[in-house]
């Protein structure tokens, strides 16, 4: 007997082609394989009414696959309605767990190339605590640039080996010259790859001992798991551990290494420039049968995910039980706008305090502390990152709470 799905409207698997060619390798043509409409054009920007967040822009998403290089990116992405300013507010550092990851990623950068004593140049540093981090445990001097900073945030006024510029990168900064330059979550919001990649190289010039350290999603995870919380507008690009590397390769990097981390979520990549295009030499490099056959079981994977949790959520409902989402942010407003679950779910939760009071782009829940649980006593927690269930737990039992969590 076949069960008709429960997909909302809006959301689409139906296969096509397009003639967009790929940001990363260039070649034409990308396979069209999901689509989510009228989505929220943001999703970490602060909204301080319910009225703002659901009257907030939209745009549709329609992600392409590319069979040449691995590639995943919106075909529908317009850079020009985006908004990355103070008002965006982007920051896991207020998690216990997150601030241990950061704090070993750091370590390991430090003692494995060695950088104490060097500068080091950050690309969208959003509000500075990993750049930082590194200045702090290897006695380094930093130069953070991102249109997000908030200068009252300094994660360390004392900190005089740092200077951070309030703008986005581009040529304008080709002169800032640097040890090592960090791009960490960022490439992932930025449509054209090959040409930021192609600047960036031309940034280095002739400094062929400057490490390049990026950290970004992985979307093989996403493929596999049907993870559509982790698809969204501002991330327009989506990468493997192969098709970064393949983008690297073709724009003028050699490859030391790279792996996944935070429980197989984040690619880690360092390189070096290098006068030509490079040959693949890392076992991570080889994915492109392995996320193309993840490419073309997500209809099915990610429709029964949607399925699931729509029904599980009314489930709920219906038994007069609350549910609540702990995580407001990208995952958050995803998870919401593409279950399109609307009241059904009242609150979301966070530990960021600058978020508690503010409202969900797109479907307007109010943002809580943890601490107003106590009074809402939910009977579930559908958590948007399963690597933050024991802290979460940890806080719950804090307030005396029997809240059952719900891992996405």
């Amino acid at each position: 007997m076949t069960t008709t799905l429960d997909l909302p409207q809006g959301v689409s698997f139906t296969p096509g082609e397009s003639d967009s060619s790929c940001p990363n390798c260039r070649s034409k043509g990308m396979s069209v394989f999901f689509s989510v409409d009228d989505i929220p054009v943001h999703s970490c920007i602060l909204m301080d009414s319910p009225q703002k967040a659901t009257d907030y822009p939209r745009s549709d998403l329609q992600l392409g696959f590319c069979r040449v290089c691995g590639f995943v990116g919106n075909l529908k992405y317009d850079a020009s309605v985006q908004e990355y300013s103070t008002s965006y507010e982007e920051t896991q550092g207020f998690s216990g767990t997150f601030n241990a990851f950061a704090k070993s990623l750091a370590q390991r950068v430090i003692d494995k190339y060695d950088i104490r004593s060097k500068t080091i140049l950050e690309i969208g540093c959003g509000k500075g605590e990993f750049l930082a981090l590194m200045c702090e445990l290897g006695e380094n001097k930093g130069i953070g640039i991102d249109p997000a900073y908030v200068p009252e945030r300094n994660p360390d006024k004392s900190l005089s080996r740092v200077e951070f510029i309030q703008d986005f990168y581009g040529e304008a900064y080709s002169h800032l010259m640097a040890d090592v330059i960090c791009c960490r979550h960022t490439l992932e919001h930025i449509g054209p790859t090959h040409e930021f990649m192609t600047t960036l190289r031309k940034t280095v010039g002739d400094q062929k001992d400057t490490l390049i350290f990026f950290e970004l999603p992985d979307v093989m995870r996403v493929l596999k798991e049907g993870a559509f919380w982790d698809m969204y507008y501002e991330h327009c690009t989506y990468f493997t551990c192969g098709s970064l590397a393949r983008l690297f390769r073709m724009t003028g990097f050699t490859l030391d290494e790279v792996y996944l981390d935070y429980d197989g979520q984040y690619i880690i990549l360092n390189a070096y420039p290098c006068d030509e295009p490079s040959e693949p030499t890392l076992e991570a490099e080889n994915d492109l049968d392995e996320v193309t056959a993840a490419f073309e079981a997500f209809a099915d994977v990610c429709s029964r995910k949607i399925d699931y949790w729509r029904r599980k959520i009314t489930e709920i409902r219906n038994n007069n039980q609350k549910v609540v989402v702990w995580g407001s942010g990208s995952k958050g407003v995803s998870f919401l706008t593409t279950t399109k679950v609307g009241d059904a779910v009242e609150y979301v939760v966070d530990i960021n305090p600058y978020k508690h009071g503010r409202f969900m782009p797109g479907t307007g829940q109010e943002i809580v502390s943890p601490r107003f649980l106590k009074e809402y006593r939910p009977d579930y927690a559908i958590v948007m990152n399963p690597i933050y269930c024991p802290e979460i737990q940890k806080n719950l039992d804090g307030l005396g709470l029997d809240t059952q969590l719900l891992p996405v």
